[in-house]
């Protein structure tokens, strides 16, 4: 199924922010994800050595949010850049009918910290649970990251869940 448009114009307004009320932000929602997605593609997972490092651009950068603001608007936007992920798998790949599925552990912190962790404790089928990784003889607390990805390597779909539990009760 191809879309309609492969533009950002019918997800995003003339001026590259998601429709909304109030001010327009002068540093728009297309901005704050390329920022994010330069993040990710330079391998820095800390926004605070990213700020860093661009901060002798700044003169450069038309309103450059701050870091408090770009973790704000990188929630903000979340839907927005899913469904553009989406449309530039879709434009790369659309017509495969072959998909590979896989998993690997998300650590969240070391197993003997694992007891003392108060993620989920509000919602528990939620919450981070230890589990055991064969392929990588490894013990860990946190999730299991499962991705669908075409033969070419894009990444079509993905999901977090709780590892699955190998105990029996029996």
């Amino acid at each position: 199924m191809k879309y309609a448009s492969n533009t950002p114009q019918d997800l995003v307004t003339d001026k590259g922010n998601m429709p909304r009320r109030g001010a327009v932000p002068k540093f728009s929602d297309l901005e704050v994800i390329a920022l994010n997605l330069a993040q990710e593609t330079m391998g820095h997972d800390s926004e605070c050595y990213l700020f860093g490092q661009i901060e002798d651009y700044r003169s450069k950068l038309a309103h450059l949010i701050s870091r408090r603001q770009d973790n704000d608007r990188r929630k903000f936007t979340a839907a927005l850049c899913e469904e553009i992920r989406k449309r530039v798998a879709e434009f790369l790949d659309g017509e495969e009918d072959v998909f590979i599925i896989d998993s690997k552990p998300v650590k969240v912190c070391q197993p003997s910290r694992g007891n003392r962790n108060t993620m989920g404790k509000t919602c528990p089928e939620k919450a981070p649970d230890f589990g055991y990784c064969a392929t990588q003889a490894l013990n860990y607390f946190g999730y299991k990251l499962h991705a669908v990805c075409g033969v070419s390597g894009v990444i079509h779909s993905y999901d977090m869940t709780r590892p699955v539990s190998m105990t029996s009760n029996t």
